[in-house]
C-alpha cells in the first residue's frame, strides 16, 4: 500500500482512502505530483444520513456508479471475508 498505488492510477484519477496511513501526507504530495487526487472515504461521515446512503444505492441501481464485487459471503462466512484482504490480492469489494 502507499506510494506504489500511484503507478496503478491514471493521470487525473482518484484514490479513495478508507483508513488513515502513516505516510498519507507523503502519498498526497506524490499524488499531486503525478496528477492523482486522494479522497477520504470515511463511512462514519454518513452515520445517520439514510437519505445520502439511499442516493448512493439509487445511483448504483441505475448504473451511474460502477461497483466491483470480488465475492459475496453469508454472515457466518464473515471471518473468512475479513481475512482475505489481509492475505492480499483482492480486487473489488467483499460483500457480507
Amino acid at each position: 500500500m502507499g506510494l506504489p498505488l500511484l503507478g496503478a492510477i491514471r493521470h487525473g484519477g482518484s484514490l479513495a482512502v478508507v483508513r488513515s496511513m502513516p505516510d498519507q501526507q507523503a502519498l498526497q504530495e506524490a499524488g499531486r505530483h503525478v496528477g492523482v487526487r486522494l479522497v477520504s472515504a470515511y463511512v462514519h461521515a454518513y452515520d445517520g444520513c439514510r437519505d445520502q446512503l439511499d442516493l448512493l444505492r439509487r445511483l448504483a441501481d441505475h448504473g451511474a456508479l460502477s461497483l466491483r464485487v470480488a465475492d459475496r459471503f453469508s454472515p457466518v462466512e464473515a471471518p473468512r471475508a475479513h481475512r482475505l484482504p489481509e492475505a492480499g490480492g483482492v480486487r473489488g469489494r467483499l460483500v457480507i
